[in-house]
């Protein structure tokens, strides 16, 4: 299974492009990752094949993009609103989509302002990281962690030791 992270606007902290340079290093050892930086939410559809250009420039969007493309990926956004899993059921999730789905895997976090409700309708998976606001750029790192996390869980590696969840 392949994973996309796709993040829209550009990094501001390097603190922050550090944790998003070593997490997506850590990711590589459990499956094929790539980190993406896109302008919008338009970047974003064209990435996840939900946009096509067409001939006369225009865009097509939803079921025609989709049906033109084959349904390249499945987009999952990272919104407050989504469904909120603890590590072990992310695991699951993850695990889960890789045995049925071999399409790549996009989690995108939107900019600070969140996501469309056009967009929303075209996901196929909502997340939630929490009931808390953060800053995108933290959330982008903190899903990174929450991938890794989920790789080990799944591999019995020692990294989640003692971090059961109730």
């Amino acid at each position: 299974m392949k994973i996309k992270i796709a993040w829209i606007g550009k990094t501001k902290e390097p603190a922050i492009q550090a944790l998003t340079l070593e997490y997506l290093k850590r990711i590589e050892r459990y499956a094929p990752v790539e980190g993406i930086t896109l302008r919008d939410e338009t970047a974003l559809l064209q990435l996840s094949g939900r946009v096509a250009p067409s001939k006369n420039g225009s865009t097509k969007t939803g079921s025609q993009a989709s049906k033109q493309h084959g349904g390249k990926s499945t987009l999952v956004l990272m919104d407050s609103r989504g469904k909120q899993f603890s590590s072990e059921e992310f695991a699951v999730f993850l695990r889960d989509y890789q045995d049925r789905n071999p399409l790549p895997l996009i989690f995108a976090v939107g900019p600070a302002d969140g996501f469309s409700e056009g967009l929303r309708s075209m996901a196929q998976h909502s997340i939630s990281l929490g009931k808390m606001t953060l800053a995108h750029e933290l959330a982008r790192v903190i899903l990174l962690e929450q991938v890794y996390r989920a790789f080990t869980i799944l591999k019995g590696h020692p990294y989640h030791s003692g971090h059961k969840s109730e």
